[in-house]
């Protein structure tokens, strides 16, 4: 088993965050993991970008071309990944920032109002954990509870306050994702 993510938006909107946590609940399940960061000109606002890499094998290059999953924060992240995702891959789309529809007709594609539940939940920052949740529900690549680990060493400290909301906005994701 290899997945090939790339997760991008803009700067601010908790990209290498997702990243990061995907990588971490890998790593604590006991898969071989690579997460490498790529930004912009700017951080806040600029464009952002992360690929990430699970596998139950030895990883060979952390780079990816050609994702099996695309999580598209925005307009440009679609813009500029969506032709390099492979067939029958996934591409899950922040429906609250991407006016268009996808292009292909050979990929998966599931569209999550992230920004407007981020929104109801209290906090519009929480946006990349809806997504996050429904990535983690329909890819099964790593386990919610582990997930939830990993946010929790990840918001240890000053940022506590906010583990509540984040595991909230995760679950709120997954439920958008049929089985």
């Amino acid at each position: 088993m290899l997945e090939r993510i790339i997760i991008s938006g803009f700067g601010g909107q908790g990209v290498m965050l997702m990243g990061r946590l995907l990588a971490y609940a890998g790593m604590i399940e006991g898969k071989k993991v690579a997460w490498m960061p790529s930004y912009g000109p700017e951080m806040r606002g600029g464009t952002a970008n992360c690929t990430v890499l699970i596998s139950t094998k030895e990883i060979g290059s952390p780079i990816v071309s050609h994702p099996k999953t695309l999580i598209a924060m925005n307009q440009p992240s679609l813009d500029k990944f969506e032709s390099n995702v492979n067939e029958d891959g996934l591409i899950i789309l922040n429906d609250s920032l991407i006016n268009r529809e996808v292009k292909r007709n050979d990929v998966n594609v599931i569209k999550i109002p992230a920004d407007e539940i981020a929104d109801k939940l209290g906090n519009s920052r929480a946006a990349n954990m809806v997504i996050l949740g429904a990535y983690v529900k329909k890819s099964g690549i790593v386990k919610m509870d582990t997930i939830f680990q990993a946010l929790e060493k990840a918001l240890a400290g000053r940022n506590k306050k906010l583990l509540e909301l984040n595991k909230e906005a995760l679950k709120k994701g997954a439920e958008l994702v049929k089985d």
